[in-house]
């Protein structure tokens, strides 16, 4: 496997983590966690397909990204939960 199809699947397996914790309950939407995890495995999956020269999901995970990294900004920076003892 390639470099490039390293950064590739790494990016896509984020994307897809949250997606799936996502859908079975384990990761809410508005968390710093979920937003970090589709920021970061865009940006990666981004820059894969960049380097292949695929240039529509270079699109694709470019706005992925920067719509995560702006749900990022808008939330608190610091969330408690209050946990029973």
């Amino acid at each position: 496997m390639t470099l490039d199809e390293w950064i590739g699947s790494i990016g896509v397996a984020l994307l897809l983590l949250g997606f799936f914790a996502n859908a079975f309950g384990y990761l809410p939407t508005e968390t710093r966690r979920y937003h970090g995890l589709n920021a970061i495995g865009a940006a990666l999956a981004c820059l894969a397909s960049f380097q292949i020269g695929f240039f529509p999901f270079v699109v694709l995970e470019g706005v992925w990204g920067l719509v995560a990294l702006a749900a990022l900004a808008r939330l608190p920076r610091h969330h408690h939960t209050h946990r029973p003892a």
